[in-house]
């Protein structure tokens, strides 16, 4: 899908679906291609990617029709200006928990290339000095998506404020960090984070937000999470599945050579 494509998707209520890139080869996308993918998520903010990597991949990955999303290091909108500029068709923005934060990422992600204190005014709710330049405004960032990450309690008990800006698109939970900041590091079948999911998805689903999250833990439980209402799913990473896929092989080939090691003593002995 380009970006249109998962707008459209998620106006309609439309699940769509990605994985997380930690490799730059530029024989990835076309591999990638191949898959049942709406999006691909790229993510600077943990991963060692510089910026001629990513809009390489950005590019290339627009180009075989997978919209490319990439998160920035920090909430900072000129970073998201940046990577905007460098072929992201969305910006996701790692925890948020203000709402001046996100006022900030939509003046960057949604009213460029206006800055400064005409920037500062529309965001405060000033019209455009005329019709021209909205429309001009609107038409230059229509394929742009804002997503926010939202990682911890702070978050969680902000969300009627933070998801009420106009031009967020997409709230997406960081299990990890949120979990840590439950004072539950990993325990995402606790009772304290299962609540917070509830709470979450309900309150996107008040203010005409999409929910998702990026889970890569246990297959059932992401199911039942977008079964619940997550409908902006990044699933997993090739690293952790080509890690999985690895450990398997592995395991069974050893498993076989020792079997056979062990069959040839047998005969030997004439076992």
């Amino acid at each position: 899908m380009n970006s249109i494509e998962i707008l459209e998707s998620l106006a309609s209520g439309k699940r769509v679906i990605g994985t997380l890139l930690t490799n730059a080869s530029p024989y990835w996308p076309q591999k990638v291609a191949e898959l049942d993918l709406d999006f691909v998520f790229i993510d600077t903010e943990h991963i060692a990617f510089d910026r001629t990597q990513v809009s390489s991949l950005c590019h290339n990955f627009s180009a075989r029709n997978i919209a490319p999303f990439v998160r920035i290091p920090s909430p900072d909108p000129y970073q998201a200006s940046m990577l905007s500029d460098d072929g992201a068709c969305g910006i996701i923005a790692p925890y948020v928990e203000t709402v001046e934060q996100v006022k900030k990422l939509v003046g960057a992600v949604k009213l460029k290339p206006i800055k400064g204190k005409i920037l500062s005014q529309l965001l405060d709710g000033s019209e455009f000095k005329t019709e021209e330049l909205r429309q001009y405004i609107e038409e230059a960032n229509s394929e742009k998506i804002l997503v926010i990450n939202i990682e911890s309690v702070p978050a969680i008990n902000a969300l009627d404020e933070l998801l009420s800006v106009p031009g967020v698109d997409v709230a997406l939970i960081g299990p990890h960090d949120l979990s840590c900041s439950l004072g539950i590091p990993e325990q995402y079948s606790h009772p304290k984070f299962q609540e917070a999911i509830r709470a979450f998805i309900g309150k996107a689903q008040e203010h005409g937000v999409t929910p998702g999250i990026h889970f890569w833990s246990d297959l059932d439980q992401e199911i039942a999470w977008c079964q619940q209402g997550m409908k902006f799913l990044i699933h997993a990473a090739d690293i952790i599945a080509f890690r999985e896929t690895m450990q398997r092989d592995l395991s069974a080939i050893r498993k076989r050579l020792g079997d056979e090691v062990i069959r040839e003593k047998a005969n030997a002995l004439n076992i």
